[in-house]
């Protein structure tokens, strides 16, 4: 996710979020990795990272996805006309679900 500084500072800040999304993730099964940066250039940037090993029935899935990302970079590397796709499971669109999840929670 790439939240601004005032957003995540609204939220408890990056440790709290970081443990908030660790917490979630283990509560669904995963052995999960934790980053959360301070001061980039794009806000406050949290992410969490399942490292199991992809199950054999979601292969092809997950080889799909991984496709469509390569493509849509390359679509903004050699600057093709248009905008790039906004992917699933793409940094844009975690960020706006877990805004929208927020956002519910707090209605």
């Amino acid at each position: 996710m790439n939240l601004d500084d005032e957003e995540a500072v609204g939220l408890g800040g990056v440790n709290l979020i970081r443990a908030a999304m660790r917490k979630a993730a283990r509560q669904l099964g995963w052995k999960v990795t934790t980053i959360g940066w301070i001061g980039t250039r794009f806000g406050i940037m949290v992410a969490v990272q399942d490292t199991r090993d992809v199950p054999d029935e979601h292969k092809a899935a997950v080889d799909a996805a991984m496709n469509d990302r390569m493509r849509a970079v390359l679509h903004k590397v050699w600057g093709e006309p248009g905008p790039a796709p906004v992917q699933r499971g793409s940094v844009v669109l975690m960020t706006q679900e877990f805004r929208a999840a927020v956002a519910k929670t707090n209605a």
